[in-house]
Order: C-alpha cells, then structure tokens, then sequence
C-alpha cells in the first residue's frame, strides 16, 4: 500500500525533511551550473527548487501532496520558483518536452519499484531533446528488508532503466551528505537526454 504522503505533510510526520537542500545538490553546484528551465518532482518543502532558483534557473517544483506544496508555497522566495501539485507518474501534457533540466533526490525512492518504468517514462516526457537529468540516487538503505520507502537501486538497475534514453556524462559518490546517509550510500549521476 503506498504511503498517504498528503496526510503525512498535514501532519508533519515527515522524517526525510532535514530542512536544508542536500548536500550531493550543493556538491554539484559548486563545479557545475544547472539553468534554464528546471522541474524537480516530488519536491516536498522545496529545499532544492530554492538552492536551484539561487542559482539563477527558472524552477518549478512538482508535488502530489498538496499539503506539501501549500506548505513549500508559504516558505521565503528565492527568486521566480513555483510550486504545483501533480503526479509525477501520469505527468500532465502541459509539462512534456518543457525543460532543460530534471533535478531527482529522493522521488525515485519513495515510489514503488513496479512503477520506475512510468517514473522514466516521465522524466523522458519532460526533458527537452539533449535536456538534463541529474539525480541523486539512494543506493543503498541500511536494513532494506524489500519493504519501503525507500527503496534502494543499484547501479545496473539505474542502467537498465535509464540507458537506452539517457546517456550519463558523469556518476560520482558525493563526499557531501546528510549525516544520517553513511558515505557510499547515494551516488551522483547526471545524464543526458538522447536526440
């Protein structure tokens, strides 16, 4: 049974919130410029749609919660960033082929696995030819008993789902993370959209 993420915001029964942008986001940023127009799925609060607008880009952060988004809505603004509530999986017409970047941290892990394939689907539909995908993959979680979120994924799994659309232009452990994620445990990855 998936997780009623709505009722966990409204809550605030949200122990992956650490309340900063993640650290792997910053590690990147500090050698590489991520602009243009900019969609991070399942953003929750926001944290990274601001470091990114910070940085100059155009970013609209993607929610099916909508306590999530009122709540990311109410915070500061750091410059032009929009929050709209959406599933993800069954992304809306209106967002097809409309940006140059795709930033992913913990949306991935938080959904099922059966549903990876609709999830790559999705990020496909929303790049731009030649667009961007940087994602900040959960490789590993410690006790993974099958039961989540989150859920892991490997580095062959990241291939086989993503390979045949996207080309990786670069994969690195970041040395930067929160400090419950022991080091090894996500891996940096950005890749390009082919044609």
């Amino acid at each position: 049974m998936s997780r009623d993420w709505n009722s966990a915001y409204e809550n605030e029964d949200t122990p992956w919130d650490k309340g900063e942008a993640a650290p792997p986001l910053r590690e990147f940023l500090s050698t590489h410029s991520v602009c243009g127009r900019v969609l991070v799925p399942g953003c929750g609060l926001g944290h990274d749609v601001r470091l990114l607008a910070e940085q100059g880009a155009e970013v609209i952060g993607m929610d099916i919660a909508l306590g999530a988004v009122r709540k990311a809505s109410t915070l500061p603004k750091r410059s032009t960033e929009l929050y709209v509530v959406g599933d993800f999986l069954n992304l809306p017409s209106v967002h097809y082929r409309q940006f140059d970047w795709l930033v992913e941290h913990t949306c991935l892990c938080a959904i099922d696995p059966a549903e990876r394939a609709a999830y790559m689907q999705s990020v496909a539909l929303a790049l731009k030819p030649g667009g961007s995908f940087l994602a900040i993959f959960y490789r590993v979680v410690a006790d993974y008993t099958g039961e989540g979120p989150p859920h892991p994924i490997s580095e062959a799994d990241i291939e086989a789902l993503f390979g045949t659309e996207f080309e990786t232009l670069e994969s690195f452990v970041p040395q930067q993370s929160y400090e419950s994620r022991p080091y090894g445990s996500e891996q940096v990855v950005w890749m390009r959209k082919r044609g």
